[in-house]
This record gives structure tokens, sequence and C-alpha cells, in this order.
């Protein structure tokens, strides 16, 4: 859609110096150079491009497992380092001695293992000797400065502690369940360098062998123009409607946050074309900007790619990919029906209208001019439902994206076309990369000292037997671990160390695994450290904190959601009963305890949403509130009475609220800035 076709409604798009000061100042990974020299700029192209073409030829063509993540980690640090300056005031149109040294030692560290692989395997057992030692301390450095760059200081940090424990894991002056026997430095290094449970592990296998290739398959969607088309979309769909602009930041915020997998570039990206409509029409600015927050976090809980989530996670629990996507299904319905009602509520409370439906696209339209572009997404999820192996999806699918790109003029994509998108590819994907090399340490040092089960032990004491206070302590503890994360090493963290508390009560792994996956998603939301919500309040011109409150405000089912599920597993379809904890084979729940689950759960978001703003038809009063957002509450406790009470009450509220509406039609309010 051009911009003029908005005649004038919205302030066009916010400019792009201003998109590029926020995703400096909150997004670590948008904070790169731009050399001044066109040899250096061919030099990067021509690595990140060859770095993205070897990945698509070991997808059919694998190397060993310890030498293909060594490939994938270091020459992604080496990169870095060209990429990223050590510093944001830094200079940024040259690399520095300094950077280029840190390079070669990335490389070499590469080339080092490739060198010694066969020693290691056949003659040392993956027994690490003084040059492993050696080699392995300075790789760790190399990953920690690498992760300080690019992620920022709270994931270093975190590892930092982590590799610190087997040091000291052995000292009397520690509790006595952290207590373990002494480690070496062999023990230690050797595990996180020379075999496949440290820097090497699973994280960095599950990038390998396909976040890569879904960044890179984000890439070349978003260069055929899937972004433009997702936008026109979501305004023809809802743009006319009450309170339009704001329902279309979640329609085409969930689309491509499922997509690219990361919140905060989700956020700057559509949150650039939103923002402004929402303000035009009404909206505060830390209202808007908390729309946009909410909905890019919940494209990373939106079957069916769930921002690439949904393949680790089927990778870690050995659950397929397709029972995972369909259990998704109604709990991403929630919480975006809880998005939308709230954003309706809230425009029927000020008055606030739609866009002019003759300034939008036409559905027809848009459709006729972009279908083409949701045949790579409809394939994706045919081959996953076909048991294709998900990184031979992710690699067709690629090369279904450049041919459908030839459907229409406008969108197809040339070989100049090509080679961008692999170099973004490339580059998008250096972060979590980098993060996941990261999270390989943590993995490593709870794998080597048993830490995750003493974690799981202290949660499940501090829990003294009650099923809900675990939640809640566990709930705590993925959002704690989840702070500052990209989604996927947020997952990978929380997998590893709070899920299994849940696994002690018997809750079966997908639930456990899917409960702890909320809530470190969340955490980009949840103040103080809601990176997420503190871009977006950057480009709206609000206030950081005010507006991470309202984003939690509008993401209100994705914090209750996840314990109906645990008591009410119909949720996800599945029926866990009489099936052991580590059960990785659900059957299907019944259609009538689905229905049930369903219904009721819907009822009482759309009541939560009502309450929350103090809006239905007509003005609702305080009283009202609490007593339609308790009565809600009553749904989702899974007992027939509570039920019955809950619909009671709730029927009867909206009928009066209705009623009311129709005698005494009710004036705008003026929406306060913040939390009104």
């Amino acid at each position: 859609m051009k911009k003029d076709q908005l005649n004038g409604i919205s302030d066009a798009e916010i400019s792009q110096d201003k998109v590029e000061k926020v995703l400096e100042k909150f997004d670590l990974e948008s904070n790169v150079r731009k050399w001044d020299s066109k040899t250096m700029v061919c030099f990067f192209s021509i690595l990140a491009i060859g770095y993205a073409l070897v990945h698509l030829y070991i997808t059919f063509n694998p190397m060993p497992t310890l030498l293909q993540r060594n490939f994938h980690l270091m020459v992604g640090l080496a990169m870095v380092f060209l990429l990223y300056p050590a510093f944001k005031k830094q200079g940024r149109t040259q690399v520095p001695w300094y950077d280029w040294i840190l390079f070669g030692l990335s490389t070499t560290s590469c080339i080092y293992l490739f060198v010694v692989y066969q020693d290691i395997v056949t003659v040392r057992g993956g027994i690490a000797n003084t040059m492993d030692i050696m080699m392995a301390i300075l790789t760790v450095i190399l990953v920690f400065e690498a992760a300080r760059r690019v992620t920022g200081w709270i994931l270093p940090v975190l590892a930092l502690l982590f590799l610190a424990y087997p040091f000291f894991s052995h000292q009397d002056w520690l509790p006595r369940m952290l207590l373990t026997r002494p480690f070496d430095l062999a023990d230690i290094f050797g595990q996180l360098y020379t075999k496949t449970e440290g820097l090497f592990s699973t994280a960095i296998g599950a990038s390998v062998q396909f976040i890569f290739l879904f960044i890179l398959f984000g890439a070349f969607l978003a260069k055929s123009g899937m972004g433009k088309f997702f936008n026109d979309l979501a305004l023809a769909l809802a743009g006319h409607k009450q309170g339009g602009p704001a329902k279309v930041a979640v329609i085409s915020s969930a689309f491509m946050g499922s997509v690219n997998g990361s919140a905060v570039g989700n956020v700057v990206s559509t949150g650039a074309f939103t923002i402004p409509l929402m303000k035009r029409i009404g909206y505060d600015k830390n209202f808007s900007g908390a729309v946009e927050a909410s909905s890019s976090i919940g494209g990373q809980i939106l079957p069916p790619i769930m921002g690439a989530s949904a393949f680790i996670m089927a990778e870690t629990t050995g659950i397929s990919y397709g029972t995972i996507a369909l259990s998704a299904i109604i709990p991403a319905f929630l919480f975006f029906l809880s998005s939308i009602m709230q954003v309706h509520y809230r425009a029927g409370r000020a008055n606030l209208r739609g866009l002019p439906k003759a300034d939008l696209p036409q559905l027809k339209k848009v459709l006729k001019e972009g279908w083409h572009l949701t045949i790579p997404l409809v394939s994706l999820i045919v081959m996953l439902f076909s048991n294709v192996p998900v990184s031979y999806a992710a690699f067709y699918t690629i090369i279904i994206t450049v041919i459908v790109s030839w459907f229409r003029k406008h969108t197809r994509m040339n070989v100049k076309d090509i080679l961008q998108a692999l170099e973004t590819g490339t580059r998008q994907a250096l972060s979590t990369i980098v993060a996941c090399g990261v999270v390989g340490i943590v993995i490593g040092v709870v794998n080597l000292t048993g830490f995750g089960a003493t974690l799981s032990s202290a949660i499940t004491s501090l829990g003294a037997g009650s099923l809900m206070l675990t939640l809640i302590l566990t709930m705590f503890a993925s959002i704690v671990l989840g702070m500052g994360l990209p989604s996927i090493p947020a997952y990978i963290i929380t997998a590893t160390m709070a899920a299994p508390a849940l696994a002690e009560f018997g809750i079966p792994v997908l639930i456990a695994h899917l409960f702890v996956f909320y809530f470190g998603i969340f955490a980009n939301i949840t103040p103080p450290v809601a990176l997420a919500s503190f871009a977006a309040s950057g480009l709206a011109g609000g206030d950081p904190m005010k507006t991470g409150f309202i984003s939690l405000r509008l993401s209100i089912a994705g914090f209750i959601v996840p314990f109906i599920f645990v008591y009410a597993p119909a949720m996800l379809l599945i029926n866990p009963d009489g099936l052991p904890a580590n059960t990785t084979d659900f059957p299907f729940a019944a259609i009538s305890d689905i229905m049930m689950v369903a219904v009721s759960s819907t009822i009482a978001v759309i009541a939560i949403s009502a309450a929350v703003e103090g809006y239905i038809k007509t003005h609702l009063s305080i009283m009202t509130r609490m007593i339609l957002g308790m009565s809600s509450l009553l749904l989702i406790v899974p007992e027939l009475i509570t039920d019955i009470i809950g619909y009671t009450i709730i029927i009867l509220i909206f009928i009066l609220n209705y009623i009311k509406s129709n005698k005494e039609p009710s004036a705008a309010l003026p929406l306060k800035e913040g939390l009104d």
C-alpha cells in the first residue's frame, strides 16, 4: 500500500533515523558497523553469503556433529567481531586492529578442532589435554565478549555465574544441596569444548540444524514482500473497525512475529507503521507502544512457526512438531483474543473510530496481488505435518519462496535480491548463534554438576507439596531466567532449568515445556527488563515503564492460560490421563472436553478484557469490574459448579450493560496517559 493511500490519516511511517536510533538503544543486535570501505563491505558480504550457502549444503551433506557445530559457532563469532563494535560510542566505519585479532582467534579455534578432531574422538575419547584446555578457555572468552556486544551484559553475567559454580561447588561453605565432587580444568573445559554437551550442545545443534535456516527463510520472505502483504491484509481486514489501527497492529505483528522470531525487531519493523496510526486516531502513546510490544511477543507463541521455538521444543522433548503446533493453537487464540478485545473496548470507551474504508486497501485486491506469498507458509506446514525433516522443510521452503516470488512482477526476486537475502539472513542469525553459544555454557555446567536437578528440587521444596505454589515459583523462575534474552535461548534455558521441577508433580513433558516457554517469552514485556516494551515506547515517544506495565495488562491472557492448561490439558487438545510425565505419545482429548475448555476460556478472556478496560457497550463501575474479573476467574477452574456461577454472573453483567447502553448512551471518556 502506498503511503498516500491514507490521505493524511497517518503521519506516515516513523522516520528511518528514529527507527535506527531505537534499534541501537534497545536492540543491541542492530548496533552494527557501517564500513566506509567498499573492500570491507564486499569482504563481509562474501563471508556472510558463503556462510549461508555452506549451511544450505550441509543440510543434506552434514559434517560430524562436533565439527558442524564448531564451524557454525566459531565462524559466526568471527563475523560478530567484524560487524559489532566493542562499545556503543565507538566509531563504526572501520574495524580496529584488536577486532581483527579476535576475528583471527575465532577462526583459529574453529580450525583447531578440525585438526585434532580424529585424535579427540578415536584416541582420547573426548578427554581434554593441555592444548585443548587452552583453546577452550580462549573460546569461552570469545563467546562471552561476542555475547556482551550483541546481547548486552545479562546473558554473559548469568553464564559466568554458572561457569564459576564448578570451581567452588565442593567448598564446605556452600549449602549442602549445592555441594558436588571437585572438578579440575580438564573436567570443566573438556565438557565445554571437546564434547557435545557444552558450547557445542543441543542449543548450537538446534541453531545449525534449523534455527539458522528459518531465519534465512524469514529473510527471503521479507525480500519477497511478505511484510507489506501482512500489513495490507491487516489494514483491509480491520483498519475500518472500531479502533482499527490497534487491531491492525495486533494482526500484522502476530503474523510477522511468528515468522521472524525476534520480538524487538518485529516491534520496530511493524511498529514504525502501526504506532503512528494508533496515535492519530486517539490512542495515547503509552498504550500504542504497548499494543505493538505485546502483539510482537505474542507472535512467538503463534503456530505454525512460533518464532522457530516449536522446532527446538520438538528436538528437546522428542514430541512431534505436529503435536506441538496443534497444542499451541487454542492458547495462542486466547492470547490474541484478549489483545483484540482490550483494544476494542478501549476504542469504544473513548469513541475511537477506524480509518475511512475508502482510504484502505481493498481485501480482494490485496489477496489478488499477494496470495501467492502464502504458498511457502502453506507448503512448510504441509511438509512439517507430513514428517519431512525440519531442516529439509526449511530448505525446500526457501526454494519455494524464490520460485513463488516470480509469480508477480512486484514481488519477483532477482539474483541480487537472493544474495541480499542470504547476507541479511546471516546478519540476523548472528545474535541467536552467539546467544545459543552462551546458553551452551550454562547447559554444560548443568550437565556436569547436576545443578538442574538441584534447582528443580529447590523449587519443589519451596512449593511444599502444593502444585499451585510450585507453578507460581516456576513462573517467576522462568521470567527471571528469560529476562533480556531472545525467545529461543530463553526457552532453552527455562526448559533446562525450570521445566524439570514440574515433572515432580507428574505434569507431562509437553505441558511443562509450554508452561516455562510462555513465561520465558513474556520476560521481554515484564519490567524492569522489558526490551520489547522499551523499544515500542521509544518509537511511540512514551514512558518505558508505563508502556511495560500496559503491555503486561494487554498480555494478561498469556499469564493465565498456562495455569489453565496445566489443570485442563484439553486446552492443548491432549488427554494425558494415565500417562507418565515423560511420555511423548499423547492421545487427543475428547471433542466435548476440548469444546468445554475452549468455550469457558474464551468467555473468561472476553470478560477479563472488559473488566480491565471498564467497558462493554457502556462504562462499568469499579465494583462491577471487580465482580466481572472474579467471575471470569471462576471459569478458569475446571469444575462444573464454578463454571455455572461464572457463566451466570458474566452473562447477567453483559445483559445489564447492553440494556444500560440502550437507555443511556454514554459519552466518550478522555483517555489518560499511562495506566488509567
